[in-house]
């Protein structure tokens, strides 16, 4: 077979699978509560993988031999403040707004994140990942390193081993708008139901 009728063959299978894919897409919808293809998962990894330069992959953490009983509570203060909206104390991902996510974040203590270098954690944290949630936490006017970034790498790196205690610690520095505080009060004010009565109907008692 000629190269051109090769390529030809090869760009025409790309645009069927295409339009086969996309096609799905319209019949699917584009809610965010759905769950991404097998493709799609393949597609985004290797477009992160590729977005990421080599010098950024094989960078060394600085912090990696100073991780003391101190830097390690203050890591995970600095987690459950600014990370555990979307990927929970724990890393799994499992919290509202994560799920409300398209897609959704990672069980970052399974390998699909582990095994990702210090370096890539490290340029994720510091400039997000394109069409997904996760933001770039890094000062753009910067031109050195992040200590808190790889700091939040090495406590990445201890999520697997999280313990309970660590995760009643982290409950207290999770952040609570005033929004969040309103609607605690409302729910702890209001009149409970009555057995078969519906809600928002309650009796008067004298």
């Amino acid at each position: 077979m000629k190269l051109w009728k090769a390529i030809a063959l090869v760009v025409f299978a790309a645009v069927v699978a295409g339009a086969a894919y996309s096609a799905m897409l319209i019949r699917r919808g584009f809610s965010a509560r759905a769950q991404p293809s097998g493709v799609e998962k393949v597609v985004a990894r290797a477009v992160r993988n590729m977005a990421i330069p080599a010098a950024a992959r094989n960078q060394q953490n600085p912090w990696k031999d100073r991780f003391t009983p101190e830097l390690m509570a203050y890591t995970r203060h600095h987690f459950a403040d600014h990370c555990a909206t979307c990927h929970a104390n724990d890393g799994s991902g499992q919290i509202e707004m994560g799920q409300g996510l398209y897609p959704k974040p990672p069980d970052m203590r399974l390998p699909e994140t582990q095994n990702l270098t210090d370096g890539e954690l490290y340029y994720i944290i510091e400039n997000g990942v394109r069409l997904t949630g996760m933001p770039a936490w890094g000062d753009p006017n910067s031109t050195g390193q992040d200590d808190d970034s790889w700091q939040l790498v090495l406590f990445i790196r201890h999520l697997p081993q999280l313990a309970p205690d660590e995760l009643k610690d982290m409950a207290t520095y999770n952040p609570t708008g005033p929004f969040d505080e309103e609607e605690e009060k409302r729910e702890q004010q209001a009149p409970v139901a009555e057995p078969g009565q519906p809600a928002g109907e309650h009796h008067h008692h004298h």
